[in-house]
């Protein structure tokens, strides 16, 4: 599985938005240069993200962007998802291939969706608020509910 620079530059948003929650809108050139991020490429993927209901948008001059959900209400899965679409398909690669052990092409096939559901596993139990804990133990801010 390979992870598009776009999805990379939109968990990068995303997780920046998740640190600055509460705080009203970001504006997106603010977000390029916390992040390292090609401001100009960024607003396509913010529109990108809009559509995909991870993000709400103001204009104006007091405007920005912000989370639609809480941040542990969004996952990497959803964010690589509606970036890139599905992480695999569930279809092989190949429709032409007649194989004379079906039981191989069978197994094989098992595998790729065993492989599918375990990553979309890992990636829907990681929130952008699990990441922003990540950061705050990091930092030695962590933050304990009872």
């Amino acid at each position: 599985m390979r992870i598009s620079n776009k999805s990379d530059y939109a968990l990068r948003a995303l997780f920046d938005l998740a640190q600055h929650i509460g705080q009203g809108p970001v504006q997106s050139d603010e977000i390029a240069t916390r992040q390292g991020v090609p401001v100009n490429y960024l607003n396509q993927l913010l529109i990108t993200m809009r559509r995909a209901g991870l993000i709400e948008s103001l204009r104006g001059p007091q405007g920005g962007h912000m989370l639609a959900r809480p941040p542990e209400a969004i996952t990497l899965r959803d964010i690589l998802v509606a970036l890139d679409g599905p992480l695999l398909t569930g279809e092989t690669a190949r429709d032409d291939l007649h194989p004379t052990v079906p039981e191989d092409h069978d197994l094989v096939d098992e595998f790729w969706c065993e492989l599918r559901g375990r990553i979309e596993g890992l990636l829907d139990a990681i929130s952008l608020d699990d990441l922003c804990q990540r950061k705050r133990q990091r930092d030695g801010n962590v933050m304990y509910y009872i």
